[in-house]
């Protein structure tokens, strides 16, 4: 139903929708003309926007699986929102291991 009227549709049609991130992507802004050094609390927003992403996507045994500075997108306040889902997988609970080990680069 839309504005009080029923609609049809002749035969179902599958979309997606994306919103429109005006801030681009990560490594777009970085690495743009001009020097980039954002400030502590832009650096903390993009952060955070990005470990909550991860979170919610693991706590329903979603893996991304190629997150880097091109797959991070840019809303206009800068908060960060992950996309390029192309290879992400869902795994089982019983096929995911909770480690501690890091590894120092």
């Amino acid at each position: 139903m839309h504005n009080g009227q029923y609609v049809f549709a002749h035969e179902p049609v599958r979309i997606l929708c994306f919103e429109y991130l005006h801030g681009g992507n990560l490594e777009s802004y970085l690495s743009d003309e001009e020097p980039c050094s954002p400030d502590w609390q832009t650096c903390y927003k993009i952060v955070k926007g990005l470990c909550e992403g991860l979170n919610y996507l693991h706590n329903g045994h979603i893996y991304h699986l190629d997150i880097k500075p091109t797959n991070i997108l840019l809303d206009t306040n800068m908060m960060s929102k992950i996309g390029d889902f192309g290879i992400s997988r869902i795994f089982p609970s019983t096929q995911t291991i909770k480690t501690r080990n890091l590894t120092k680069i």
